[in-house]
């Protein structure tokens, strides 16, 4: 079987999904080469998050990845939502094939978007470090 028990549940049952209409911070990404869109809204107090929504249009891989990521930050202070690895998720999920990979990375960047979008919203410094394309620093020019 392609997809595990977990990854078949958030696919059928998505945890969280809608939207926050006042939400502290929302995060909209996107892959232009499977056409995926994933937006995730924060509710922050007091550092935790309280609250965590999302819209995702894509495919099933990239549904259970966000719901499995709204649900592994849910209730957590932001530290740990930033913290938050796309492989924490897959293996929250029991593994995802290796061609859905990037949809759980999606997850995380979309999760990372929301909080970068709060601490711009509420002027709180923060290293930009932390929010760099992983992808472009590390290899540099190709």
């Amino acid at each position: 079987m392609l997809y595990s028990e977990k990854v078949m549940d958030h696919f059928r049952n998505p945890r969280n999904v809608g939207e926050i209409p006042d939400a502290d911070g929302i995060g909209e990404v996107g892959n232009a080469k499977c056409g995926d869109i994933m937006k995730m809204y924060l509710k922050i107090d007091d550092d935790i998050i309280t609250d965590v929504k999302f819209e995702t249009f894509g495919c099933g891989s990239a549904i259970a990845t966000s719901s499995m990521a709204t649900e592994l930050i849910k209730g957590k202070p932001v530290s740990k939502a930033m913290e938050l690895s796309n492989q924490a998720v897959v293996e929250a999920l029991d593994g995802l094939p290796a061609y859905k990979l990037h949809c759980s990375v999606l997850a995380e960047q979309a999760v990372k978007a929301a909080v970068k979008d709060y601490y711009d919203k509420n002027g709180i410094a923060y290293d930009p470090e932390l929010f760099a394309d992983d992808d472009d620093d590390e290899h540099g020019h190709e």
